[in-house]
């Protein structure tokens, strides 16, 4: 049975994961080239161990894939996991409580960078399909595809599944790398915002100035980005870049209500944030403005000296770099294009602008009506005893859209992660209950999903 074997393996699972967690596979940063390599060879390895063929490396321009199967019969349905192994950068160090590459577990919860996103979440659906293997427990044929470059863009998937179309052939896409409302309120969520991001630098004199002999006479870049980047916004939260509202997508006074049947407290929400107000644009709850609506934040700004004490230098250059969320119909190409436009033609005679976009990713929405999502919805009703709420996600996953796109095949989400996992951010954690409750929930959805899509068949 399914759930002897998780009993008799669940330390092995944890110190499994542990081994993982302790390889610091950050794609962004090329000094950690060695540490992906090493990631992806261990995934093939579990992948190999828990029962599933061919499992292999396959080489792209950036960080490698790895892909393994288990094709039981052609009139199954088949299952596509996709999950990364690549985590973000770890800093600030001197932030964490505990090194971030050493997992430790505090107050039932595994403190680790990438124990939640996605380590801890994909691995989960390793040791599902271990189980259910060892258990004679599979009853859809499975395809599992993890990749090293979802935090930079997943910029070579997209060549990568093109011309591998035929080997990743799927009926569904399940992917574990979002979140539950909480451990008492399963949810689902049913869509995505997109992605832009770019990086903006800003130049002035041609080298580093004394701010006594210059200043006053000579425009600071530093000031001036500053300036910029406070003019993309007005006092009423809205982004001011021309056309940046065309296409998006206004939802129903039904469809908010629907969504506003997740349970929040605002209080809270502030007090677990150390916040003394919420903020954001306005005529939109706080779940509405993280969820549904358009976002522009900065998410680094340098220039100039930050060393310690004093240095009186006014800067030759400052930069920074801007992450910019989009709803359904935004497409991220043309945002970056407004953003690059408005942002040069705003900029003032004294200095030069340069914009250089990184990655981006597209808007993504899934039926809530189709037999995928109802597996997924019974699913969670056997293992939490309750139904699951579809929720939308303010986060992004690139490769969801391009999966519609290449494979012609929605895409289910079933993450089991909290928003106190603090994901991106010193002090990563994910929950022992929320890695087990996964492993323990996603062998549900494969029975139900081969039983509504035989059901189909047979009507």
């Amino acid at each position: 049975m399914l759930s002897t074997y998780f009993a008799e393996h669940k330390e092995r699972f944890l110190n499994e994961l542990f081994e993982l967690l302790r390889i610091p596979s950050v794609s962004a940063d090329s000094k950690f080239k060695p540490d992906m390599r090493r990631a992806a060879e261990f995934v093939k390895e579990k992948l190999t161990a828990a029962g599933l063929d061919k499992a292999g490396i396959h080489e792209t321009p950036g960080h490698p894939v790895v892909y393994a199967e288990k094709l039981i019969d052609d009139s199954l349905p088949t299952v596509l996991v996709y999950g990364h192994y690549d985590v973000q950068p770890a800093d600030p160090y001197e932030l964490w409580n505990t090194p971030p590459f050493e997992p430790t577990i505090r107050n039932e919860r595994i403190y680790a960078r990438g124990s939640c996103d996605d380590k801890g979440q994909f691995y989960m659906h390793v040791k599902a399909l271990e189980a259910m293997l060892a258990t004679d427990g599979l009853p859809c044929n499975v395809k599992v595809m993890i990749e090293g470059e979802e935090e930079i863009g997943s910029d070579h998937l997209g060549k990568f599944v093109a011309e591998n179309r035929e080997m990743l052939k799927a009926d569904v896409v399940l992917i574990s790398d979002t979140s539950i409302i909480a451990n008492d309120v399963p949810s689902i969520e049913a869509g995505l915002r997109g992605l832009s991001y770019v990086e903006v630098e800003v130049v002035g004199p041609n080298r580093d100035l004394h701010s006594g002999v210059y200043g006053g006479a000579v425009q600071n870049p530093l000031n001036v980005l500053c300036q910029l980047i406070a003019s993309l916004h007005d006092d009423k939260g809205r982004i001011t870049i021309p056309g940046f509202y065309d296409k998006v997508e206004e939802l129903s006074a039904e469809e908010r209500a629907a969504l506003a049947e997740a349970p929040f407290d605002e209080e809270e929400y502030k007090r677990d944030l150390g916040l003394k107000a919420v903020f954001g644009e306005e005529g939109y709850t706080s779940p509405e403005r993280a969820s549904i609506r358009p976002t522009l934040d900065v998410n680094g700004i340098w220039g100039g000296y930050i060393g310690e004490g004093a240095k009186t230098v006014l800067p030759g250059k400052a930069q920074a770099k801007i992450s910019m969320r989009l709803v359904p119909n935004q497409d991220p190409d043309e945002i970056t294009e407004l953003f690059t436009k408005h942002f040069v033609a705003i900029a003032p005679p004294t200095v030069s602008v340069n914009v250089t976009p990184h990655h981006g990713g597209q808007p993504y929405v899934t039926p809530t009506d189709s037999v995928e999502f109802e597996a997924a919805r019974r699913a969670f009703r056997e293992s939490w005893g309750k139904d699951a709420i579809p929720t939308r996600g303010g986060g992004s996953i690139p490769i969801v859209a391009l999966f519609e796109k290449e494979l012609g095949i929605k895409s289910i989400l079933m993450g089991f992660g909290l928003d106190i996992d603090a994901l991106h951010s010193p002090n990563e954690s994910y929950g022992l209950f929320n890695f087990y409750k996964g492993i323990e929930t996603i062998p549900y959805f494969y029975k139900h999903y081969a039983d509504l899509k035989k059901t189909v068949v047979d009507a």
